[in-house]
């Protein structure tokens, strides 16, 4: 489905979640607290600002007695083939964020992929995916780095292990670029860079990545990503012990000048040497 006929979709939602909380006499605020979301949650369900979550879609049906039709519908829409299923919700809530935060221990987040190297991991994954399904994953992939060339693009902020930078990804040429363009936008001011040095030792969640996510009207959420797994997280405990985590990773970050001179040098060491005669 394109971008243009599900966000459509998503307005139709909408439309129809307000006639049918409509016609049960029911306030944003009322039905709000018998899904147990805010009435501003179900607001913004309504102008499809937000897409609500599966289950909270199934709740509304039994609170309207809408015979499974928000949930046949939140289902389809959250069927994107770009995404992995755990992370089709999380990519959706990016593009609403007007701040990210985000720790990448391995790998550079998909934000700030080139295409070459987001192929390369793309195949790594997928080591006997037809090159169709490769080309749809990336396509998707930079389809998101849309948001940080947006006037209204989100405050970025990203801690990167110094495992991003030295493990090879798609090859010399493919890291040097890759590290240049991460590089390019630290200059550029789109983004606040930083790296976390072998030598600070071990760290919060050494178990996989971790993103944030803040926004103008509604809660804060955390994302955390695993192998084949993901979690959103939306408890404001959990958040805030997330949040906590990430502040201690980047206190314990190089700043951010040391950070882009220590990318900048990763990217040299990557770049092939000119040939002498």
């Amino acid at each position: 489905m394109a971008n243009g006929s599900r966000q459509a979709a998503w307005e139709f939602f909408g439309a129809e979640l307000k006639r049918r909380r409509e016609d049960a006499a029911l306030t944003q605020v009322e039905l709000g607290a018998r899904v147990f979301v805010s009435g501003g949650y179900i607001g913004q369900f309504e102008q499809a600002i937000r897409k609500p979550q599966l289950d909270v879609a199934q709740r509304i049906d039994e609170v309207l007695q809408t015979d499974g039709i928000f949930e046949r519908l939140c289902r389809k829409l959250i069927d994107d083939p770009r995404y992995a299923d755990y992370f089709a919700k999380a990519a959706e809530l990016e593009t609403l964020a007007t701040e990210i935060h985000e720790f990448a221990p391995a790998l550079v987040p998909g934000l700030l992929q080139t295409r070459a190297y987001a192929w390369a991991v793309t195949v790594a994954m997928n080591p006997f995916a037809a090159d169709e399904y490769i080309e749809e994953k990336v396509s998707g992939r930079l389809e998101r780095a849309r948001i940080l060339k947006d006037a209204t693009r989100p405050l970025y902020w990203v801690v990167l292990h110094e495992n991003v930078l030295r493990i090879p990804v798609g090859g010399p040429g493919a890291m040097a670029e890759q590290l240049e363009h991460v590089a390019r936008l630290a200059r550029q001011r789109t983004l606040v860079a930083q790296v976390l040095p072998y030598t600070a030792g071990p760290y919060p969640i050494m178990t996989g990545s971790l993103k944030l996510m803040g926004f103008e009207d509604a809660p804060p959420t955390a994302y955390t990503e695993a192998v084949y797994s993901g979690n959103l997280l939306d408890d404001p405990a959990v958040v805030k012990r997330a949040r906590s985590a990430y502040d201690q990773i980047r206190a314990a970050a190089l700043s951010p000048e040391a950070s882009l001179a220590l990318v900048e040098s990763a990217a040299e060491d990557f770049r092939p040497c000119a040939s002498t005669t």
